[in-house]
């Protein structure tokens, strides 16, 4: 629990690549767009994640040899 909230923290503590006097520019606007919407995205599956985890955490685990036999990777 405390990896998954560490992952979350520093997702939404990264400083912007966009220095205090730089000039604003369509360009950065646009990277700096992008960037906010892969982390959002990460945030999203994160949250995904985390609600799967908290389904599953008391179903019993598969053994690897019979989940490769039913993917039919073995």
């Amino acid at each position: 629990m405390k990896d998954r909230k560490k992952l979350m923290s520093s997702a939404t503590q990264k400083p912007s690549k966009r220095g205090a006097k730089s000039k604003l520019t369509l360009q950065a606007l646009h990277a700096e767009l992008t960037e906010l919407r892969e982390r959002v995205e990460d945030l999203e599956d994160l949250r995904e994640l985390n609600q799967a985890i908290e389904r599953n955490k008391n179903k019993p685990l598969i053994p690897w040899a019979e989940a490769k036999k039913k993917l039919g990777l073995a």
